[in-house]
């Protein structure tokens, strides 16, 4: 994996965290008209409109821009935004985001991607808050739980799994084993672990 698809995994993290800390406003007028549904079309159409690239983005950008700068992670960010999450991820932290690619989101049995984004602010939101933990979990840290359930921002937890040969698998609440292949990517408010699988909280 390359930095490009470590970069767009922090934008998972944020999502689950922006969800945690957003609220409706009944009085903002933008509230008043409702936002046209997002689909994966709507997805595929905005494939390789990238942000463009910044020498200084891994130790400046936040989550999400680092995850936009990436170009490898546009369902994610795409989720992110239609969840109401973005603000959340640009904010302060720390997070942890295990983030899965495009390729883990279009792995997803047919029709699922479609439905967490018909329900933005329900199962879309669980799925991509499972991906977030509070604080800044490091590598080397998280080799260190080996065997450990992990709690997410979501309320759910996970089982973090280390190999004889070092590598890292995560198993979610619905028995799915996904493996950790980038680590440590950088961002201002936290950090980024790329996974190649959606984690599912049940």
């Amino acid at each position: 994996m390359n930095h490009r698809i470590v970069r767009i995994t922090a934008s998972v993290a944020a999502v689950g965290l922006v969800l945690a800390s957003c609220g409706s406003d009944g009085d903002d007028a933008a509230t008043t008209t409702e936002p046209a549904p997002v689909t994966t079309e709507a997805i595929e159409a905005t494939e390789g409109t990238e942000a463009p690239p910044s020498s200084d983005m891994a130790e400046e950008a936040d989550i999400v821009d680092t995850a936009i700068a990436a170009g490898d992670f546009d369902t994610l960010v795409t989720a992110v935004q239609a969840a109401g999450l973005e603000e959340t991820l640009r904010g302060e932290g720390p997070f942890t985001v295990f983030a899965p690619t495009d390729d883990a989101f279009a792995a997803l049995p047919a029709g699922t991607l479609d439905e967490l984004l018909a329900d933005p602010t329900g199962a879309l939101t669980d799925v991509l808050t499972y991906h977030v933990v509070p604080g800044e979990v490091l590598a080397a840290d998280v080799v260190g739980l080996d065997g450990q359930p992990v709690e997410t921002v979501q309320g759910g937890t996970f089982t973090v799994n280390v190999g004889d040969d070092g590598s890292v698998t995560l198993t979610d609440a619905s028995g799915n084993e996904v493996t950790v292949v980038a680590t440590d990517v950088q961002a201002s408010n936290g950090v980024i672990h790329v996974i190649d699988a959606v984690l599912l909280p049940g």
